[in-house]
């Protein structure tokens, strides 16, 4: 049990790290902050997830900085295809779409993200992990607990609103009677565009691309 409330803790630090990671990347990119991510509070679980099969699976390796990077960009891409690919068939939405990137898979990973990802796995358990793991060892057991405890039900409260959002975003684009999905994405924004929780959501993902329903209605 100790070990799992270890590794959640571990697991929010690192969600909450990636976040901060892709604001300030947006800010440098659009020179606006934006809130990303799926979820309304600041975390974004795919960098929580990917740190810990990293901690998990790469310490061993630290000492080779080559090994770390190819094995670190590999997880990590692979989780986000599996997350792209997921969501989308989910809420038949697709969220980003790497197709103009060069050496691309279906437009869900490129190399240049993978390489990025490398780098940060490089950083993380060669320089970040051992702070974080010593930090997170100083906490007494009980206080663990209880902050665990805090941090597992804002998590899932964050899942389910954040989720049933979405589930909001995917209902308006199905009640749009267009052929195009570019269409159906400016009448989603037109529709949604006063709405504060929805509009945060396409904000985040603004390369968004609705998988057309008219043409899976048979």
């Amino acid at each position: 049990m100790q070990t799992f409330l270890f590794y959640f803790i571990v697991f929010i630090i690192y969600s909450f790290l990636g976040w901060l990671s892709e604001v300030i990347y947006g800010f440098a990119i659009d020179k606006k902050i934006i809130n990303r991510g799926f979820l309304i509070g600041p975390i974004c679980p795919i960098y929580g997830f990917g740190a810990i099969f990293m901690i998990l699976y790469l310490v061993k390796y630290k000492n080779d900085p080559i090994v770390v990077f190819i094995l670190g960009a590999f997880i990590c891409t692979l989780l986000e295809y599996i997350t792209s690919y997921l969501m989308e068939k989910l809420f038949k939405v697709r969220w980003w779409d790497y197709s103009n990137f060069k050496f691309n898979i279906n437009g869900r990973v490129c190399l240049y993200f993978s390489s990025m990802f490398g780098i940060g796995a490089i950083l993380t358990i060669c320089f970040i992990n051992p702070i974080i793991i010593n930090i997170v060892n100083l906490i007494p057991n009980t206080l663990m607990i209880i902050i665990s405890i805090i941090l597992l039900v804002l998590f899932l409260l964050d899942i389910i609103t954040s989720f049933n959002i979405i589930n909001k975003v995917k209902l308006t684009a199905q009640n749009v009677s267009k052929d195009y999905t570019e269409e159906i994405n400016k009448k989603v924004n037109d529709i949604l565009q006063n709405k504060i929780f929805q509009t945060r959501l396409l904000n985040a993902f603004p390369k968004f691309k609705f998988i057309n329903h008219q043409k899976h209605k048979k």
